[in-house]
């Protein structure tokens, strides 16, 4: 597949997931604007592609969002993929930490900047005929830990809004999608707090196999491609079978 003479904007690109997107995007002919908070981690992920453009912002913030929508914009002049990215989890459940909080910080960053970078985007995407590919996480399907409460809650409500986006945006020609990950080898599985080991993780799938961060980026390419052009409202899960082990 090419994307030759795409734009594609990556938030959370800095590392893991985000990080691979960007440069599988770039190596099949896309500019690609990584967005993330940490600069150093831009850089780097940056050299793996080839003319992208990497913009500090903090997608809590609503004015980062409008921000870095205009700089993709006027640095390239279109956008024909959003690809949102950008997580974090926060410990605090019912009975530990500050639930409040965590719920505040999560739902900032997993689902509120989702929806407002959707709707930044929206205009663009439908010039464009694009597409957006949400990444979500079997958590969004079945509970974790009770300390990650939050994040689960999040990614459920992720789940549903690439449904309801999906709808709204099908009569402009916009198709949404959903991809959910099981255990990848990342920096926000390995710093959430959850207790293992890789190999612990391994156990909880059925394939006793935790995923590379490529191996994700080659869904999201999937979705975001014409080849799916028949596909909108769907939710990959690509777990290696982690929801359906039940021993």
């Amino acid at each position: 597949m090419s994307f030759k003479g795409k734009i594609v904007l990556v938030t959370g690109a800095s590392s893991g997931i985000g990080a691979a997107t960007a440069a599988a995007f770039s190596s099949k002919g896309a500019r690609v604007a990584l967005i993330g908070r940490n600069e150093a981690k831009l850089s780097v992920a940056a050299k793996k592609c080839d003319k992208s453009l990497v913009i500090r912002a903090d997608v809590s913030k609503d004015e980062d969002c409008k921000k870095l929508i205009d700089q993709v914009i006027d640095e390239f002049g279109q956008l024909d993929v959003l690809v949102n990215n950008a997580g974090i989890s926060t410990w605090g459940s019912l009975l530990t930490g500050d639930v409040m909080k965590a719920y505040d910080d999560v739902m900032n960053v997993n689902i509120r900047a989702a929806i407002y970078l959707t709707k930044l985007a929206a205009p663009h995407l439908i010039k464009t005929q694009g597409n957006v590919v949400n990444i979500s996480s079997v958590a969004g399907h079945v509970p974790s830990v009770p300390p990650v409460m939050t994040y689960c809650i999040s990614k459920a409500a992720l789940n549903h809004f690439g449904q309801c986006a999906a709808v709204e945006m099908a009569p402009h020609g916009v198709r949404v999608n959903t991809v959910s990950p099981g255990p990848v080898e990342t920096d926000i599985l390995k710093n959430s707090g959850v207790p293992g080991s890789w190999d612990d993780f391994k156990k909880i799938t059925i394939l006793d196999r935790v995923s590379d961060p490529e191996e994700i980026a080659d869904v999201i390419l999937f979705l975001a491609s014409d080849k799916a052009r028949g596909i909108t409202g769907s939710n990959y899960i690509t777990d290696n079978g982690t929801l359906i082990k039940r021993y």
